[in-house]
């Protein structure tokens, strides 16, 4: 029967067992003479890491296969799903005849990964020069986190495409440059695409919640699914708008009773309905030990990164009574949150299954269409990210060079997630510096100009759709005549500090509330509890204010607006009026504080954007009426010498101004976004005079939080959550070399052909088992001979060669490529490249390796620039150990939570 690679088992063979089979011999071997072809067949090029549609292993994930997650690199429907040939070679590698096994995995010999991985031969021979066996630990393997993640070897990735490109473009006839010629036009369709199918969904979400979000205060004669806006068409007094207390009238009970009771009931209904469609993109995924979710949950316990403590800061194996593998299970909810600190996670090289699947795509959308609509305090441009990328995820399937390339694909998800930022604000140019500044780990120009055209596609989609009715794509936008006057950089300097401060202290607030009520068992076991007393308590406390009431979007359009461009009641014309609209803000900013933290992180789909930048421009519309009442009350003092006598409040001060230049400070605190935070204001504005003063409050905000909460809400989650992202923005401060975070040799963590060529499967398949209870899914396997490295396997590619044995019980497997053959053996490249026992295919003759005396800068800069999986340690020339990315990035936590940052 198949063996699961996510069983728990580990083999009850000692280390000495496993020695002794590694080193089994045929009696055949003794016999081999040379053979050229044979030399020239085993120098052929590996497949490690290049056979893309067979990377991952398929029987990990059975709840979440490779047709449900896009980073699972699925076939398609156009795989051919036919058994392997069975039928054995007439000098296979086997000591017995035993019964054939089922082959676990289907064969994949003709694959678009093998015949472009022939390419690759570099003809090298494996030579070797002696190594003491006694390195090996008597410690059991220390284990990594993250065994649900595997991650993107992106030099490989390159390669594998250099190799496709070169033989595309060495066919010179007609034919051959019309294939080059789409092959290059692929990422240009890909990309318009995308642009354009997020633009339809940001129009289909924005014109539907719309609709759904006003039947709670009523609902139109001329038809229910018509928004208060269409129906009222800008009328002040609407008769066909009819609202729920006229609707139901009752004899003894006020209207606003019955309003208020509708109110609150859509409030719940719409916020319940949008959890239980987030919860049904529930997701488990079988891990060695206990995980936390990923669905931005503050509430997660943060497991400890130490594997034992000792002279190598932490990173030596554990204690043999500690690593008895745990069988549990890790659940999580791709459609909840906002999904932007996983699609770093993602983009920064690891494969999170089911998170950018057809069905998150789905539900998230008409979840977020609820969520809106309930009135929490929540937007829809963060999920747009999220939903964006899957759709970029989904697109690179109708292309192989995306599909069964993590590289290139990463390259598209980059601009998929700018295009979603670019439909959320109607800011292109500030969706292409989101992806640059916030998501992307490798953005290369080439990327870069993609991106723009992914972005630029999707603003002139939206532009066509016309989701508003106004012919504009921004969410709101405002125009501001007169220019600001020399002391209000002052105020501008003090909106920044204060607007930094709220969002350091929302995060602050955010994290203590999710450790506090987060956590009662009840709250933990039920997230939909959560959801109901969270809705229940913003209905209680929005219905009586109007500006705690109001959409996000039209909320801050009010307070951003001046007074020519506005009918609301935020247009004083005297000082009484002044200090009554400040005394409305400050309950509404009071309210939507509360509500905005306790409503971060609940399972609906919910982003941060708009409703911190909302909290901003509330406080900033205050300081506005604030410094209008000081103009008031003073008009000849000399500060207000620059302002105009005798004319309007707004002809000196413009209280809209402070409330976008508040809302983009308050909103750099919280996701410390800078570039392309100025310009998103700038777009949403088009104001050139007042660039300055939104790029020196966001400058000033990002100073003031960074000293107040060093983390953004972002990195936040990526830390409560021990996502595995290596940070290529922070440079960590090293101590050591990288003989300090080196594990011991041990035994089973290699392949020794020291003594022969032929290894027995089972043995393969007992290191294999260890590597993944180890959580080292996308590790590898050294293969050593007499100490010296001549080679690597790569996890997931023996997984497949073992998969592809008849009879793993018996047989014995070719690891080496320097081997003779028996002279009376036929010379048929054919015949013996069919043989499931010869793994030299599989092998990687050239691991990428450093010294073990490298400095830890060094190792920091190959796994960040590089993007690699592993690197192969060396002593004197003599293999000396490997160190796995997760294990790096686990070090890398380590002194962070030391405070070694580099504080520049």
């Amino acid at each position: 029967m198949p063996r699961s690679t996510s069983s728990q088992v580990t083999s009850a063979k000692t280390e000495d067992d496993d020695e002794e089979e590694d080193n089994v011999v045929s009696q055949q071997a003794s016999f081999l003479l040379p053979s050229p072809a044979a030399a020239r067949r085993l120098h052929s090029a590996r497949t490690s890491d290049l056979d893309l549609r067979s990377r991952l292993p398929s029987r990990l994930y059975s709840a979440s296969d490779e047709r449900s997650s896009l980073l699972g690199f699925g076939e398609g429907p156009n795989r051919s799903y036919t058994e392997p040939n069975t039928s054995k070679s007439r000098f296979s590698r086997t000591t017995s005849q035993g019964s054939i096994r089922i082959p676990k995995n289907h064969s994949r010999a003709s694959s678009w990964g093998l015949r472009l991985a022939s390419a690759l031969g570099s003809g090298r021979r494996f030579t070797g020069n002696g190594m003491d066996e006694s390195k090996a630990s008597i410690f059991m393997d220390e284990r990594v986190w993250y065994d649900q993640f595997t991650s993107t070897d992106w030099v490989h990735d390159s390669i594998a495409d250099a190799f496709r490109v070169r033989d595309l473009r060495a066919r010179k006839d007609l034919r051959g440059r019309m294939y080059a010629w789409f092959d290059g036009a692929q990422g240009w369709m890909l990309v318009a695409l995308i642009g354009c199918i997020t633009a339809c969904i940001a129009y289909f979400v924005n014109v539907t919640e719309s609709s759904v979000f006003d039947i709670k205060e009523g609902h139109c004669k001329e038809g229910w699914y018509f928004s208060k806006r269409k129906c009222c068409s800008g009328q002040e007094h609407c008769p066909s708008w009819v609202t729920w207390g006229q609707r139901m009238s009752l004899t003894g009970v006020e209207e606003k009773w019955v309003d208020f009771v509708f109110y609150v009931f859509f409030v719940v209904v719409f916020a319940v309905l949008a959890c239980f469609l987030t919860l049904l993109t529930k997701t488990e995924i079988p891990s060695a030990f206990s995980l936390s979710t990923l669905d931005e949950n503050l509430a997660a316990d943060k497991h400890s990164h130490h594997g034992g403590h000792n002279d190598k800061g932490g990173m030596s194996p554990t204690d043999p009574a500690d690593t008895e593998p745990k069988s549990s299970t890790m659940v999580y909810y791709p459609a909840a949150g906002s999904g932007v600190a996983e699609v770093k996670v993602i983009l920064s090289g690891f494969v999170v299954h089911g998170y950018l699947g057809v069905r998150t795509l789905v539900v998230k959308t008409l979840a977020l269409i609820l969520s809106v609509a309930s009135g929490l305090s929540l937007g829809k441009e963060g999920p747009y990210v999220h939903i964006a990328t899957c759709v970029g995820n989904v697109a690179c399937r109708l292309f192989s060079k995306y599909n069964h390339n993590d590289g290139k694909r990463r390259e598209v998800l980059s601009a998929s997630a700018a295009s979603g930022v670019g439909v959320a604000f109607g800011a292109p140019i500030g969706g292409v510096l989101f992806s640059l500044e916030e998501v992307s780990y490798y953005f290369p120009p080439k990327t870069l100009f993609r991106t723009f055209f992914c972005c630029i596609a999707a603003a002139l989609s939206l532009k066509f759709l016309n989701p508003y009715g106004t012919g504009k794509i921004v969410i709101f936008e405002v125009r501001y005549v007169s220019d600001w006057k020399s002391f209000e950089m002052i105020v501008f300097i003090l909106l920044g500090v204060m607007g930094g401060a709220l969002g350091a202290i929302f995060i602050k607030a955010s994290r203590i509330w999710a450790r506090t009520f987060r956590r009662i068992p009840a709250i933990k076991r039920w997230p939909g509890l959560e959801v109901v007393l969270v809705a229940l308590v913003t209905g209680l406390a929005s219905f009586w204010n109007r500006y705690t009431k109001l959409a996000v979007t039209e909320l801050l359009f009010e307070l951003a607006s001046p007074c020519e461009d506005t009918i609301s009641g935020l247009c004083p014309q005297n000082r009484s009026e002044i200090l009554a609209v400040m005394r409305y803000l400050c309950v509404a900013f009071i309210v939507k504080s509360i509500l905005t933290t306790i409503t971060f992180g609940v399972k609906v789909p919910a982003g941060i954007y708009v409703p911190s930048m909302v909290v901003g421009g509330l406080m900033g519309r205050i300081v506005g009426h604030l410094v209008q009442y000081l103009v008031y009350m003073h008009p000849d003092h000399a500060i207000f010498g620059s302002c105009p006598k005798g004319g309007r409040l707004e002809s000196c001060v413009t209280p809209g101004v402070y409330a976008l230049v508040a809302a983009g400070a308050t909103m750099c605190g919280v996701t410390r976004l800078s570039v392309t935070l100025a310009v998103i204001l700038f777009e949403l504005t088009g104001s050139l005079d007042h660039v300055l003063p939104f790029s020196l409050s966001v400058l000033v905000a990002k100073w003031t939080a960074d000293a107040i909460e060093p983390l953004s809400i972002y990195d936040l989650l990526t830390d409560m959550n021990s996502y595995p992202l290596l940070d290529n923005k922070l440079r960590p401060i090293f101590t050591t070399d990288l003989s300090s975070i080196t594990p011991k040799v041990r035994f089973h963590r290699i392949i020794d052909i020291s003594n022969s060529p032929l290894v027995s499967a089972q043995a393969l398949r007992r290191k294999l088992d260890r590597l993944h209870n180890a959580g080292e899914i996308d590790g590898g396997l050294p293969v050593i001979r007499h100490g010296v490295l001549v080679g690597l396997i790569p996890a997931p590619d023996l997984e497949f060669a073992l998969d592809k044995l008849d009879d793993e019980e018996h047989s014995l497997c070719l690891m080496a490529t320097d081997v003779t053959w028996h002279e009376d053996i036929e010379d048929d490249d054919n015949e013996q490249g069919d043989d499931p026992t010869n793994f030299t295919p599989y092998i990687d003759p050239a691991p990428v390796a450093l010294d073990i005396h490298s400095p830890m800068d060094l190792v920091f800069q190959c796994f960040v620039k590089l993007g690699l999986r592993y690197i192969c340690v060396l002593r004197d020339g003599q293999y000396a150990g490997l160190v796995h990315k997760k294990a790096f990035v686990r070090y890398i936590k380590e002194l962070e939570e030391q405070g070694m940052k580099d504080p520049s």
